[in-house]
């Protein structure tokens, strides 16, 4: 099996087990999208949101939905 056409044909003729482990295999093999510094950072001020929430900080979920498709846009 050597072309991209061939290992294709041969997953689609996989059960859906070994579909599932191929794939899990698959995604470890990829690059790191952020670093462990930038993954910590990012849980660090995801912990600081979820505290403002607890304490009655925070954006309505209404205001956010509204937010949203400006966001997408940029």
């Amino acid at each position: 099996m050597s072309t991209v056409t061939e290992i294709q044909e041969a997953i689609q003729k996989l059960p859906p087990k070994d579909k599932s482990a191929l794939t899990a295999w698959l995604e470890s093999q990829e690059d790191l999208v952020m670093s462990r510094e930038e993954e910590a950072a990012l849980l660090a001020r995801l912990d600081k949101a979820a505290q403002g929430l607890d304490t009655g900080k925070g954006i309505p979920m209404e205001k956010v939905r509204g937010m949203v498709g400006k966001w997408a846009t940029k």
